[in-house]
């Protein structure tokens, strides 16, 4: 019944129970508990020391065993020098492009140089000699032309010419092989007309190609001239024109084409059969180079044509050039002077007397 006799509103801490443990509590440091005391205690605190005209020292604690070390530990701080350089290895590939490009650079003002020495050396000496077409001394007919792409060409067009001289190169072989398809054809079918014809293209056409288109594009590539760029177009076309007749191959025309090739495999025999063959061998060239003849004169049009090259140019270097010709000016002066002594002064009579002028 003692529990009944408890004052049920009496304070709970005036237990003598509760007020023990609550003092046992604070002394024991119940507010500092760690339940992790097991692991060492780090303070994180960092303490910079330092004076001046000194850097300043960093001291850190030091954990050891478990037992924080009331020593600090020093940490001294590390040079201010940059670290040492040494080129990346694609620092080291763009070193040797610098140095190819360099070496490159001097080799053509090396050619350059050539170059103008050799022009001025021409310009003093003279005339340049002739060079082409390359003879032996001991031939009895010497050198016409004087041709150095190299030389004479602007860099940026020496790749189109060398183009056009491979591909009168390349005429002159197709009118050769014209020849021995041709002979094929007089051997087995008794086609003299057409072996005739293909020796006389290959005398005529061969020589006159060159003269006619190749040295006019040469120089209007050297000159920058529109005249010759005309006269070359002009040709030209007449050549694509024949390359595309000798492709066909018209019987009776002097070409090896396709048209008579086919007819040279239809008749009958083995041998007629090997004729048509080599025929449409040759017949293959010529289309090959009439595609090359397109080709080439479509490219010489588009530069032609980025070059600010015009038909009144050339027909104003056409005027230029033939008033500027020693032999028209000779035949010019010379009308002239006749037609002022005939106005004035009559025509001479073989006895010397000149007969009255009349008005």
């Amino acid at each position: 019944m003692s529990g009944f006799d408890d004052n049920p509103f009496a304070d709970p801490f005036a237990e003598p129970s509760i007020q023990q443990a609550t003092r046992g509590s604070a002394q024991n440091g119940l507010e500092e508990y760690d339940p992790f005391s097991t692991q060492p205690t780090v303070n994180n605190t960092t303490t910079t020391v330092g004076n001046a005209g000194n850097p300043p020292t960093y001291v850190q604690p030091v954990v050891g065993g478990g037992v924080v070390s009331g020593q600090p530990a020093v940490v001294t701080p590390t040079p201010n020098n940059p670290p040492t350089y040494t080129p990346s290895a694609q620092q080291q590939v763009t070193t040797a492009e610098f140095q190819r490009r360099q070496e490159e650079l001097e080799k053509k003002a090396e050619e350059l140089a050539r170059k103008e020495e050799e022009l001025r050396n021409a310009g003093t000496a003279g005339a340049r000699q002739d060079n082409w077409p390359p003879l032996p001394s001991a031939f009895p007919v010497g050198p016409c032309f004087y041709q150095d792409i190299n030389v004479d060409i602007p860099l940026e067009f020496q790749k189109i010419v060398r183009m056009l001289y491979y591909l009168w190169m390349f005429h002159a072989l197709m009118l050769l092989l014209n020849i021995l398809g041709s002979l094929g054809l007089f051997i087995q079918f008794q086609e003299s007309s057409t072996f005739g014809l293909a020796i006389l293209y290959f005398f005529i056409f061969t020589p006159f190609s060159y003269v006619c288109w190749f040295r006019p594009v040469y120089k209007a590539f050297r000159n920058d001239s529109s005249f010759n760029f005309m006269v070359f177009f002009f040709v030209f076309s007449a050549q694509l024109v024949v390359s595309i007749i000798n492709a066909i191959g018209i019987p009776g025309m002097g070409s090896c084409g396709v048209l008579l090739g086919i007819s040279c495999v239809n008749s009958p025999g083995v041998e007629t059969k090997i004729v048509g063959a080599a025929v449409l061998v040759v017949a293959a060239g010529w289309v090959a180079l009439a595609l090359a003849d397109f080709i080439a004169i479509t490219e010489v049009h588009r530069i032609y044509r980025s070059t600010g090259a015009s038909f009144a140019k050339a027909q104003a270097e056409f005027s230029q050039g033939v008033m500027r010709n020693e032999h028209v000016q000779n035949v010019t002066a010379n009308a002239a002077s006749a037609a002022v002594r005939n106005q004035f002064g009559g025509p001479t009579t073989p006895g010397g007397n000149t007969s009255s002028p009349r008005f």
